[in-house]
């Protein structure tokens, strides 16, 4: 690497832009942080802020502006508010990488706007390329910009294709199963909202984590492994492992298996985003296959985990409702979160959704919008 790579990071607040921020202050050498964005977080934006120095910095609350505003300007620190902001930051020509970690939906216009602009991405949002795979891929095909998987699963298949001409027969998705593996409907009729969180392996948003315990998570993971390596829905399986140890495996015509092992932690595939082709030093514990005498893999439970199969019949019948089903499931997360639901209801939620949304064949982007907007009002 020549030069100090200066990343934006959409999303600076949550668990991906914090452990983002783990990295760069690591390697200060190689890495500095030109814009933070953050929703609405102020406290710790303000604070990230004066330890990174950034040229800018958004908040998309406007509610939070004036307090962010007093701590900052005094700094030199150019400070904006409000999504439009956030969008319109991504044209800045001393970006070099763009960090996209908005959860949801909400990340997908200033993430497009990167991409237009020929900024490289680091993709962390799913949800963007759920709902706009299609767009978002043409676009970084148009404008020639790499767009580098952070989730971790599509970190390992990334890196178990690099090198690789040949063509690939399967990719095997590891899921760690959540909270709630082994367990039935019955069981799940009643669980809490501090059951649901209580992630084994890994630690995440409250979005993901709940997602991660319907399997929801892998759902938009399959759709995502669709638009970013280019193969079709069936040719992804999923597979429960409990130990979080196997990242994903790709598998070739030769019937040859590559994995890509480590530590649970998100760290590793930040890094490897940001410091691609090149490979730095981590600080990181090694993993030790002495304290994993087994690695385990299990066919997921479908029937009790529902959100699964729906997001295999959304990429199916593809058009915008892939669309339709993110954004029914974030209200229902939601709702889930607030109380006004049971977890088991989260999956009837979506699929009610999804049965009763007009179908757009090929969607534009204001048609997603469009989709988007009428979902959530409903």
């Amino acid at each position: 690497m020549n030069h100090t790579k200066k990343i934006a990071i959409l999303g600076s607040t949550g668990s991906i832009g914090t452990q983002a921020l783990n990295v760069i202050r690591r390697h200060r050498d190689l890495f500095a942080v030109e814009v933070l964005c953050a929703g609405s977080n102020a406290d710790l934006l303000v604070q990230q802020a004066l330890a990174f120095e950034p040229n800018a910095v958004v908040i998309a609350d406007e509610k939070k502006y004036p307090t962010v505003k007093e701590a900052l300007e005094p700094q030199g620190i150019k400070v904006f508010a409000g999504v439009s902001s956030m969008v319109d930051l991504m044209e800045m020509e001393s970006i070099d990488m763009v960090l996209a970690a908005i959860v949801g939906f909400a990340g997908l216009r200033p993430t497009l706007r990167a991409i237009e602009q020929g900024k490289p991405v680091a993709l962390a949002n799913k949800e963007t390329m759920v709902v706009a795979g299609s767009i978002v891929t043409a676009a970084a095909l148009r404008h020639h910009v790499p767009i580098l998987p952070v989730d971790s699963e599509h970190s390992a298949i990334f890196q178990c294709l690099v090198g690789e001409g040949s063509e690939v027969d399967k990719i095997l998705l590891t899921a760690s199963g959540g909270p709630f593996r082994g367990r039935t409907r019955a069981d799940l009729a009643t669980v809490t909202l501090e059951q649901a969180l209580k992630h084994p392996n890994w630690s995440m948003g409250r979005k993901v984590t709940i997602d991660s315990a319907s399997l929801m998570n892998k759902g938009l993971e399959v759709i995502e492994a669709k638009w970013l390596f280019g193969v079709e829905a069936d040719d992804i399986e999923v597979l429960v492992h409990p130990q979080s140890v196997v990242h994903s495996m790709v598998q070739f015509r030769d019937g040859s298996i590559k994995a890509q092992l480590g530590v649970p932690t998100m760290e590793t595939p930040i890094q490897y985003a940001f410091s691609f082709p090149d490979r730095i030093e981590s600080h990181l514990p090694r993993l030790d296959f002495a304290n994993y005498p087994s690695l385990t893999f299990e066919r997921p439970d479908r029937e009790t985990f529902r959100c699964l199969d729906l997001a295999y019949s959304a990429i199916r019948r593809g058009g915008n409702i892939p669309c339709v089903m993110n954004a029914a499931n974030e209200v229902a997360v939601q709702r889930f979160i607030d109380g006004q639901i049971g977890f088991l209801d989260i999956a009837d939620f979506v699929e009610s959704a999804m049965q009763q949304a007009p179908f757009i064949p090929n969607p534009t982007l204001d048609d997603l919008f469009e989709t988007d907007k009428e979902i959530r009002n409903k």
